[in-house]
């Protein structure tokens, strides 16, 4: 079992940049997928990033492509979202996930694929 925390949340100004971090508990993070999500307002929560058990493979969702990084560093067990030229969109609850995986390079993008979550950290994006 492992546990999720994430931190680094905060407001913004429309093109800056926050670095979101999802700290696990537990000695088999390495042994874990990795994904992180978003919720705003009124909407349902959607898919953003994902990196594989062996951080070499990473998945974004196309709103974000070529603005936000998905990382991990297993020897702190620590995932990252680096998150920049942010636009006011991007406002959201953001949620870590994880789930035990035994394949090696694959990421995923779907919600019900994860079964531990973290509680949300709030990124605001002014405008």
């Amino acid at each position: 079992q492992v546990q999720l925390v994430e931190s680094g949340g905060g407001l913004v100004q429309a093109g800056g940049s926050l670095r979101l971090s999802c700290a696990a508990s537990g000695h088999t993070f390495s042994t874990y997928a990795m994904g992180w999500f978003r919720q705003a307002p009124g909407k349902e929560r959607e898919f953003v990033a994902a990196i594989s058990v062996s951080g070499g493979r990473t998945g974004y969702a196309d709103s974000v492509k070529g603005r936000f990084t998905i990382s991990r560093d297993n020897a702190k067990n620590t995932m990252y979202l680096q998150m920049n030229s942010l636009k006011s969109e991007d406002t959201a609850v953001y949620y870590c996930a994880a789930d035990r995986s035994v394949f090696w390079d694959s990421v995923f993008d779907n919600a019900g694929q994860y079964g531990y979550w973290g509680q949300g950290t709030q990124v605001t994006v002014s405008s």
